[in-house]
């Protein structure tokens, strides 16, 4: 179970994790943009699916099935192989889909642990839809759901000595909880005599924190940090805690909160480590990398399922022909034009600068140069006739395709192409593609692939590579501070890993 952790033998050193909790300027100040710069799309996109989508809805069992099973994995309670993963995933829970060496444990033992789980995070949900307080009473009542079928939890004598005692469900510590690391440090949570104290600490600042308007991201990740060095259940603080945090992120309208096996380690306790350390800016980042995550996959959700039936698709054809011809729909995509100009205005000055470095540093021995095409651009090519705007769709298409997303190839789109001449027989073009993801307009995608060119510019590429860097994609209606750092950061990575590329093929 999740405080069961290795032990030295020798008198450990102590780290004091806990002091009573307080919401510092240090989390006030963390930067949110990681979510913010597609949440707009997102919001748009949510109502459509929520009002009209089958397919959504089981896009949330999905995701409720996931983490049910990514939780009792990261707190090392079974392991599941990556095969039956996916099928109850996509399936659901049933022992009948298990094979030999699928898992560590019991089947039934293991259907009982996912039961639990997701009944907890189903619960959450409900909890949201009746607008149910924050209370010290419902996070014990979650406590309960959790380790229903659980009957022991780890203790320690006063000796150090580890014992199995009875788990007390939905009640808070009776002995202390204070695991030794592997590296034989010992860390100190909050004393069962100060618990009751420090949770009804946690809810009040909870909830002037909401009066206070404090972004969903921040709060999610400051009631996560300070819960934890709260421990105030003697086994299943992993799992409530987790749990906590969902219920914020649903009632904001984002989605639960899963750390994946393979993140629990290299991103999730590192960054919640840094938290403890007093930099709170890594864990904020890394649970909107989460909830960004699930949102891009949101957004390639239909709005109406192929497997509807005909009347059903009929009738939401017409309900939007009806609402495209909305007012509100004029604004919008002026908003959406002003978005993207935006978003192509920030690329293309970042290029240009890196253009006039790259011909300072390689002067005449390599040939670099910079050519682009707006999302407003209409010139035609003399020597297909096609609009200059047509080129580049079946690098993007391969590109989306790599990615596993819906390319909107109704919509304009934008590139960029950075030239490399070498020699004549050792040309590259590295495309940077600003074009639309998934099924809600405003949701942009920005992209890139390498091309190796022949001796003439009109000569068919040799080799086409969409890049196995995923896109960064961004919402045409965000403004927020952090959305240009944040593409000429992705853009800088994204030309460090290509032209590292090239340099090592020349």
């Amino acid at each position: 179970m999740e405080e069961e952790i290795a032990s030295t033998g020798n008198v450990p050193e102590v780290f004091r994790l806990w002091k009573p909790i307080e919401f510092t300027s240090a989390w006030a100040q963390c930067d949110t943009s990681v979510l913010d710069d597609i949440s707009d799309s997102w919001f748009i996109q949510r109502q459509k699916l929520q009002d009209n989508s089958l397919e959504y809805k089981e896009f949330l069992e999905r995701l409720k099935r996931e983490h049910a099973i990514e939780t009792g994995i990261v707190e090392r309670m079974y392991d599941l192989s990556t095969g039956i993963t996916e099928a109850f995933i996509n399936e659901g829970f049933r022992s009948s889909l298990l094979s030999h060496n699928d898992t560590n444990i019991e089947p039934q033992t293991l259907m009982q642990h996912l039961n639990d789980h997701l009944e907890a995070v189903n619960w959450i949900f409900d909890i949201v839809k009746d607008n149910r307080p924050f209370s010290v009473s419902m996070v014990k009542q979650l406590h309960q759901l959790v380790t229903r079928h659980q009957e022991t939890a780890e203790g320690r004598d006063a000796k150090g000595t580890k014992l199995k005692i009875p788990l007390l469900k939905g009640e808070f510590k009776k002995w202390e909880n204070n695991p030794i690391r592997p590296d034989g440090v010992k860390v100190l949570y909050c004393p069962p005599e100060h618990v009751a104290s420090e949770m009804d600490n946690l809810i009040n600042t909870y909830n002037r924190l909401s009066e206070e308007s404090i972004h969903p991201l921040i709060l999610a990740a400051w009631v996560h940090h300070a819960f934890t060095t709260i421990h105030p259940f003697q086994d299943g603080n992993g799992r409530v805690v987790r749990l906590l945090a969902s219920l914020i992120f649903v009632k904001a309208g984002f989605f639960p909160l899963t750390v994946l096996r393979e993140e629990a380690k290299v991103k999730y306790i590192e960054a919640l480590e840094r938290a403890d350390e007093g930099s709170p800016q890594p864990f904020v980042t890394y649970l909107g990398e989460v909830q960004k995550r699930n949102i891009q996959k949101a957004l390639n959700v239909q709005e109406v399922s192929s497997s509807s039936s005909f009347e059903a698709v009929q009738e939401a054809l017409i309900q939007k022909i009806r609402a495209q011809r909305e007012a509100v729909l004029a604004a919008k995509a002026d908003a959406l034009v002003v978005g993207r100009r935006k978003i192509f205005s920030i690329c293309d000055t970042y290029l240009q600068e890196v253009e006039q470095n790259l011909k300072k540093k390689y002067g005449k021995d390599v040939g670099v140069y910079l050519k682009k095409c707006s999302f407003d651009d209409t010139r035609i090519h003399d020597a297909t006739k096609r609009a200059f705007q047509d080129f580049y769709y079946a690098q993007i298409i391969g590109y989306a395709q790599k990615h596993s997303y819906y390319f909107n190839r109704n919509l304009p789109k934008a590139w960029f192409i950075l030239g490399f001449d070498f020699s004549e027989e050792k040309k590259y073009h590295v495309g940077i593609t600003i074009h639309h993801f998934g099924y809600e307009d405003g949701a942009l995608a920005i992209g890139a692939f390498l091309e190796h060119k022949g001796k003439n510019e009109e000569d068919t590429p040799n080799t086409v590579i969409p890049l196995a860097i995923p896109p960064h994609v961004v919402s045409a209606y965000t403004n927020g501070e952090g959305k240009e750092a944040n593409i000429r950061r992705y853009l800088e990575d994204t030309l460090t890993a290509v032209l590292a590329q090239i340099a090592s093929e020349i």
